[in-house]
């Protein structure tokens, strides 16, 4: 309850603040590049039959399916626009260091993180937590747990805007960020608590002032 507490008031400072720069920042956006101002995407959230007894009684056959097509909550996570609306016109694929896909005022806008702040809205809506392993595509977790064992343990939580991976690891760029990733979230998900809680914010913090492995 605390947890939560946390989520629905950062979240809704958070969303009061950014609605205030929103006509701005919305405005310095279009004029940069064609296109809208929002991104919205399908991720991969919490997996509540981990946790849900009844739901584990069900048959062997009918889980496997289940979790070989969506292995978690599949939610609408939203985020500012920082690429070229066709930027994933060949497929998915992971932003790279200077990625050319990115916009001018993208590349401002993923230094300072002001692109995840609409994700507050999913925090707001028990989708996401402040803290926690971030959310990822469907295409790419199939990828994933067909490569690094146990990849899809960590949808055992809420999935989180900041992290320990998130300020420790940065953004995915191969497929050795990706196994440093699942063992920090690991790592998380054991030592989970106040104190870690509040170490990864304050690096939060520095991350943002920074810009540290922006992408």
């Amino acid at each position: 309850m605390l947890r939560r507490s946390l989520d629905i008031v950062s979240a809704s400072l958070a969303l009061s603040l950014f609605g205030a720069l929103l006509p701005l920042i919305a405005l310095i956006i279009r004029l940069d590049s064609p296109g809208p101002i929002f991104y919205a995407q399908n991720r991969v959230g919490l997996n509540r039959r981990s946790q849900d007894r009844r739901r584990a009684q069900r048959t062997a056959l009918d889980d496997e399916r289940r979790k070989i097509i969506y292995p978690g909550k599949l939610f609408t996570i939203y985020k500012l626009r920082t690429m070229r609306s066709d930027a994933e016109r060949d497929g998915p694929q992971l932003a790279g260091a200077n990625d050319d896909r990115i916009t001018r005022v993208g590349r401002f806008l993923r230094t300072t993180r002001l692109d995840e702040v609409p994700q507050f809205w999913n925090v707001l809506t028990g989708e996401m937590s402040l803290i926690g392993p971030r959310p990822e595509r469907l295409h790419f977790i199939h990828q994933y747990e067909a490569l690094i064992p146990g990849y899809t343990r960590r949808l055992g939580v809420l999935p989180g805007i900041t992290g320990l991976a998130q300020v420790r690891n940065g953004y995915d760029e191969d497929i050795l960020s990706v196994k440093r990733k699942v063992a920090l979230d690991r790592c998380y998900m054991r030592e989970a608590g106040f104190w870690v809680d509040l170490q990864i914010l304050l690096s939060t913090v520095r991350v943002v002032l920074t810009g540290d492995g922006a992408r």
